[in-house]
């Protein structure tokens, strides 16, 4: 028999040691794990209820729930890869972006011969011509607008304020430069070898390698990373690939002159960064989606911001409103779409910047030939990034079902790495922040309300406004919001959302709470400094308890 109040077992785990106390009077029916044992979190340890009461499994296997089935889990699992006779294993990394490189890095670390296949640049599309690029126009664009609308109110009159667009591209060049330059050395420092080519499979684990020179030579390794990475997507409306004023990001970020007018086709967060950026710098932006919404990958209460903020620096927005066709125009370009009333709408502008997503870059692999299975393209992996094929692993944004983020393949390639050498290490998505570089930026971990309802979780929120913070209030006038998403029972973060000033370094302590399974209580007992735009995260947890010092709970 047992009672309400006692202590029924003390549990362990990375953070910390907690006595668990049964929550009812009952009997004891049913211990599943005895001590020492180690269980995942939320597994039943034991059975309570009515003297004589028939255990629902006795064995114990259903009452442990089942974890999420990982987006992708291969056909065949793969065991991690022989040395070979010189005792070294051998790692040949198709691609040197932030995935590849990083792998290799890794796995040098951990003593394996690595080879970097790279068939045009060292860091990929983040470092030439992504993140990297978007983020330098950003600051050029963030600098331009804090001069043209809070100058004058904080005291610093600048007339004549001038976009030297020629000079913004040259800032971006020169960063992409000493970074990519980073990349080699760092490679060259951690003894990685480095293949200017293309790797095409001609078997499981058997790869042709065209060199920049014109050889091929056949490659195989004890183990294989592919990290090839995305390439833009070009949907097939008409007129669109004929017409030399429709661009992508690429183009966007290369762009000679500055457009007067620019139609952003797609409201996700590559076509809305570039538009902040350029609506910055002077040029009318309209944007269609054919969505009811725009960046569904934020919680809503940040997009709501989002949006408001975009509308007053004067850009347009049209939803519900598929692009039809794309035509010649004595401006540049006419955007033909239907609104939402069914009726043909049309928009002109100088340059159209096509922004609908981005697909796997592996056309060129022969993944048929590899065997490796995959969804149009996408390779299967399982959470060790481990294909169907013993010995191929694959990261980053090639892979299927998981975000398409720089940060995410560099995550991923230290799994693949690790798992090739020996380790046992997977891949979590749960701590993985989105960051949207739009103004102000947004970012966001966990789970956010939505996805909360649809798990059925009894949750609880707490707010912040930015306009009760004294350092946001300087930095961008107080715009924007900290939002935590909290477990209703124990009050464990869920999910924490950032729109404002530095949202999207401050989103770093969102992610290390998820991990540490943080309380909304120890946010609340660290101290966080002032004055600075972080605590506005420890006053939004103080909201969740409604106990919020600077703003009406």
């Amino acid at each position: 028999a047992v009672k309400k109040g006692d202590i029924l077992f003390s549990v362990a785990t990375d953070k910390l040691t907690n006595d668990v106390e049964c929550d009812t009077d009952g009997t004891l029916l049913k211990i599943v794990y005895g001590e020492g044992e180690t269980v995942p979190c939320k597994t039943v340890i034991a059975w309570i209820g009515a003297a004589g009461e028939a255990v629902p499994d006795a064995s114990g296997a259903a009452a442990a729930p089942a974890a999420e089935a990982a987006p992708a889990a291969p056909a065949a699992a793969a065991a991690p890869a022989a040395p070979t006779a010189s005792g070294a294993k051998t790692v040949l990394v198709i691609g040197g972006g932030p995935g590849g490189y990083v792998a290799a890095i890794r796995a040098a670390q951990l003593g394996a011969k690595v080879t970097v296949i790279e068939r045009e640049h060292l860091g990929g599309t983040c470092l030439n011509i992504g993140c990297i690029p978007t983020k330098c126009l950003l600051h050029s664009a963030e600098l331009v607008s804090q001069i043209k609308d809070q100058g004058a109110d904080i005291g610093v009159e600048v007339s004549g304020v001038r976009v030297n667009f020629q000079q913004v591209i040259a800032h971006k060049n020169d960063i992409s430069k000493k970074l990519t330059g980073g990349v080699a050395g760092l490679l060259k420092i951690n003894k990685v070898a480095k293949i200017d080519g293309e790797a095409t499979f001609t078997g499981p684990k058997t790869l042709s390698v065209k060199k920049s020179d014109g050889s091929t030579e056949t490659m195989t390794a004890d183990a294989i990373i592919v990290a090839t990475g995305s390439v833009n997507f070009a949907p097939p409306i008409p007129g669109l690939k004929e017409n030399p004023n429709c661009i992508d990001s690429t183009g966007a970020l290369s762009l000679e002159k500055l457009p007067k007018s620019m139609v952003v086709i797609g409201g996700g967060v590559i076509g809305l960064e570039l538009a902040c950026a350029y609506a910055a710098f002077g040029t009318k932006i309209t944007v269609v989606e054919a969505l009811d919404h725009m960046l569904p990958m934020l919680d809503g209460d940040l997009t709501a911001i989002g949006v408001a903020h975009m509308k007053k620096m004067g850009m347009e927005f049209n939803l519900e409103c598929p692009v039809q066709a794309v035509e010649e125009s004595p401006v540049g370009a006419k955007v033909i779409c239907k609104n939402k009333a069914g009726e043909t709408v049309s928009f002109e502008a100088e340059k159209v910047l096509v922004a609908i997503g981005r697909r796997a870059n592996t056309a060129s692999l022969n993944l048929e030939a590899g065997q490796l299975s995959n969804d149009r393209g996408r390779i299967v992996v399982n959470d060790k990034m481990e294909t169907s094929v013993p010995g191929v692993y694959a990261i980053g944004d090639c892979v299927k079902g998981y975000a398409q983020l720089a940060h995410t393949a560099s995550a991923m390639g230290e799994v693949a790495a690790e798992n090739i050498m020996g380790q046992e290490a997977h891949y979590d998505e749960k701590t993985n922040p989105t960051c949207v570089y739009m103004e102000p930026e947004a970012a966001s971990v966990g789970l956010t309300e939505e996805q909360c309802k649809a798990k059925g979780i009894d949750y609880k929120v707490g707010k912040f406004p930015m306009s009760a913070n004294g350092k946001a209030l300087i930095l961008n006038g107080g715009e924007g919001l900290v939002k935590i998403i909290a477990d209703a029972k124990y009050e464990e973060v869920l999910g924490m959302h950032i729109i404002g000033p530095r949202a999207t370094d401050l989103i770093a302590e969102g992610a290390l709470a998820i991990r540490l399974e943080a309380t909304v209580e120890e946010l609340i007992s660290t101290i966080h400094s002032h004055p600075t735009v972080t605590e506005t995260m420890r006053e939004a947890a103080l909201n969740v308890e409604k106990r919020s010092i600077h703003t009406k709970n």
